[in-house]
């Protein structure tokens, strides 16, 4: 029996505000999908405790990454809380050229930079979904940013103000996950990539292990 060929990639393109919990939730589809693989970012900040330069964030200095943007080396960028963060073309590309699924954690204003650049774009744009996911409430976000204590009180009135501005804009993504818990989200993430993944748009023209019949068939005898 002829093999059936495997769709097209999917570009999973996850934001959420501060503290929601996309980082968690992008560790768990990355381990529940061999096939996944994240786009590592760059960023102007400092590492936080635990963080792994190449494997959580590209930790570029200021001129550097101005640089890079001078160069056209980012397929999206942004300034986010006071530092820049971006996404390489080249670390999309090369996934994307090799089959491999792609999961893009980046906040608001890089979802609208991925869907303006998948518009001009038709390959891309058949690669691409969109997910937002928002916390029940903004109470509960400021319990997680608490509990994350890596922000000042100032900060963290700050991460809720634009939290509440990046929430407003759920309506522009394909889909919203209101976070619950661990397991009930990434239940729901699943839920929408084997979907994606059976979409028409995205299988190879003769993905069918058996001949597709060139004209309508008989009227069947009652």
């Amino acid at each position: 029996m002829t093999a059936m060929l495997q769709p097209a990639p999917l570009l999973l393109v996850l934001s959420a505000p501060s503290g929601a919990g996309k980082t968690t939730l992008c560790h768990e589809l990355l381990l529940a999908n061999p096939n996944l693989s994240r786009a590592v970012t760059c960023t102007t900040r400092q590492p936080r405790a635990g963080e792994r330069p190449g494997v959580d964030y590209f930790f570029l200095d200021p001129a550097t990454f101005e640089r890079q943007v001078q160069a056209g080396e980012f397929f999206e960028h942004a300034d986010v809380y006071g530092h820049r963060y971006g996404t390489w073309n080249r670390e999309l590309q090369s996934k994307l050229a090799q089959g491999r699924d792609i999961i893009l954690t980046i906040d608001v204003q890089g979802a609208a930079t991925v869907r303006r650049q998948a518009g001009r774009d038709p390959a891309l744009q058949r690669c691409l979904v969109t997910v937002f996911v928002a916390p029940e409430s903004l109470d509960v976000l400021d319990q997680r940013l608490r509990h994350r204590d890596t922000d000042s009180s100032q900060e963290r009135r700050q991460r809720l103000a634009i939290a509440r501005q990046e929430i407003a804009q759920w309506h522009l993504f394909d889909y919203l996950v209101v976070s619950r818990t661990i397991p009930e989200d990434v239940r729901h993430m699943q839920a929408i990539i084997e979907a994606e993944k059976m979409r028409t748009c995205r299988q190879p023209t003769h993905t069918l292990p058996f001949p597709i019949l060139e004209s309508d068939p008989p009227p069947l005898r009652s």
